[in-house]
């Protein structure tokens, strides 16, 4: 008769039942934090309602046509990148990933999970504006593989920018940068105001932005029916790339 073992198994999950495992987590802590959750689904919308219904702004015909491409791209930034970068900031000063350092999990499974959980929340927040958007009589055209696509790479670049910050600053420090490239990004990235509207040479810099790639490559494809330029295309995939990479590199757990 074999004997029963009871000691615990010494080799670590699969990489994959980490993933899993941790993205749920994620997804929980995301469900939790209610304030942080709200801000990231009213402001956008509060956007779109304010610039379309009053004329704050002088914006192209039809207004609504115009701003929910950019409003979507700033509900990627917003989740992605700003709620992303401050959650992650004070997980690591209260000591949470401190404790997820000394387990088996690698960094890039943490990175990804975070990355994944976003996601999700996004699908939320794309659905709600597409709904606000029809309802102010939005017509979108365009492929859908391609708004995905651009959605799923500036998911990547923003969480990546957002997990960078967290990961070598302070908890305070990553606070008020993320809030304050936020502001930054979202006046600045064509997201309500055109990049027309600036300088040639100032409008050549800015276009090199994720969230004007992002907002660019959304409003070609869903008002006119257009392809995504190139320059879109690389501009997101560089920075996904490269802040993903670099978080990689420099994320410390505590």
């Amino acid at each position: 008769m074999t004997a029963l073992s009871l000691a615990p198994a010494g080799a670590a999950s699969p990489r994959s039942r980490q993933l899993v495992a941790q993205t749920r987590v994620e997804l929980g802590l995301l469900a939790r934090n209610g304030e942080q959750l709200l801000l990231t689904v009213v402001i956008p919308t509060v956007v779109l309602v304010l610039f379309t219904q009053a004329p704050v702004a002088d914006l192209p015909k039809p207004r609504v046509d115009f701003l929910v491409p950019g409003v979507l791209a700033l509900a990627v930034m917003s989740t992605a990148f700003t709620g992303q970068a401050i959650a992650t900031g004070f997980e690591r000063r209260y000591g949470v990933l401190k404790r997820l350092g000394v387990t088996p999990m690698p960094r890039w499974v943490l990175l990804a999970a975070k990355t994944i959980a976003v996601a999700v929340v996004e699908a939320g927040q794309v659905a709600l504006l597409v709904v606000v958007g029809l309802a102010l009589g939005w017509s979108p055209h365009g492929s859908p593989a391609a708004v995905l696509g651009l959605l799923l790479l500036g998911t990547a670049a923003f969480s990546g920018l957002g997990l960078l910050l967290a990961g070598v600053l302070r908890a305070e420090a990553t606070l008020a940068a993320a809030n304050l490239l936020y502001l930054l990004l979202l006046v600045l990235g064509g997201v309500v105001f055109p990049l027309t509207d600036f300088s040639p040479g100032l409008r050549h810099t800015l276009a090199l932005l994720p969230i004007a790639a992002l907002t660019d490559g959304l409003r070609l494809v869903l008002r006119q029916g257009a392809a995504v330029p190139l320059h879109d295309w690389v501009t997101l995939a560089g920075w996904a790339v490269g802040t993903v990479a670099l978080a990689g590199r420099t994320f410390r757990w505590s």
